[in-house]
C-alpha cells in the first residue's frame, strides 16, 4: 500500500468518525468536536486531491467560522436549552435515516463499480485544484459574480451595522415626560 493510499484512507476514517460523532453525539458541543474533526479531515482529503485553495477555505470558513459561531451559540443557550427526550415518531426517524444510509451505500457502490469498471475516472492536471488554476478561473471567466458577491457581502455588512445600530434616531422621553407618562397610566380612564 503507497503512502498516499494510506493518507486517504486515514483521512476517511476520521471523517466518518466524525461524522458519526456529529450524529450520536448527545451533548452539543461533544457533536460541534465531531464536526470539527469532520471538516480537518475533508481539508485533508483535498490537499491528497491537491486542491490547496478549497483546502485552505475549508479550513477558514467551516473550522474557522461556522463551528466557532455552532460554539458560540451552544455556549450562550447554555446546557438549559436541551430537548426532552421525545419517543414520538421515532419510527418514521429511524426508516428515513435507514432509507438515507441505504441510498449513500448504493451511490458509494456504482461510483466503485464505475471507477473499477469499463469506465474509468480521468485523473485531473496536477495544477487543476492549485491557487493558480483556481485564480485564473475566477478572475478571467467569473469576474463579474465575484464582483456581484462582493457587493452583495458589502450591502450584507453596511444592513447588519444599520441593524446593530438601532433606532438611534428617536429621542428618548426626558424625565419630565417620562414623569408624565407614568401617571397618566395610574391614573387610568
Amino acid at each position: 500500500m503507497t503512502l498516499g493510499a494510506l493518507y486517504f484512507y486515514a483521512c476517511a476514517a476520521l471523517a466518518l468518525a466524525g461524522a458519526l460523532s456529529v450524529v450520536i453525539a448527545k451533548s452539543p458541543i461533544r457533536g460541534a468536536m465531531g464536526l470539527l474533526l469532520l471538516i480537518l479531515s475533508i481539508a485533508g482529503l483535498f490537499l491528497a486531491l491537491h486542491a490547496q485553495f478549497l483546502a485552505a477555505i475549508q479550513l477558514i470558513v467551516y473550522a474557522g467560522a461556522i463551528v466557532v459561531l455552532f460554539l458560540f451559540v451552544i455556549m450562550l443557550l447554555g446546557p438549559s436549552a436541551s430537548t426532552p427526550h421525545d419517543r414520538r415518531g421515532i419510527f418514521a426517524r429511524t426508516l428515513g435515516g435507514g432509507l438515507f444510509g441505504l441510498l449513500g451505500l448504493g451511490s458509494i457502490w456504482a461510483v466503485v463499480r464505475a471507477s473499477t469498471g469499463h469506465m474509468s475516472m480521468r485523473l485531473p492536471e496536477p495544477a487543476y485544484g492549485g491557487i493558480d488554476a483556481f485564480g485564473s478561473v475566477l478572475f478571467a471567466d467569473a469576474l463579474v459574480p465575484f464582483e456581484l458577491s462582493s457587493a452583495l457581502l458589502m450591502v450584507a455588512v453596511v444592513g447588519a451595522l444599520a441593524v446593530a445600530r438601532g433606532r438611534q434616531g428617536l429621542a428618548s422621553p426626558s424625565k419630565g415626560e417620562s414623569d408624565i407618562i407614568r401617571e397618566s397610566r395610574e391614573e387610568g380612564p
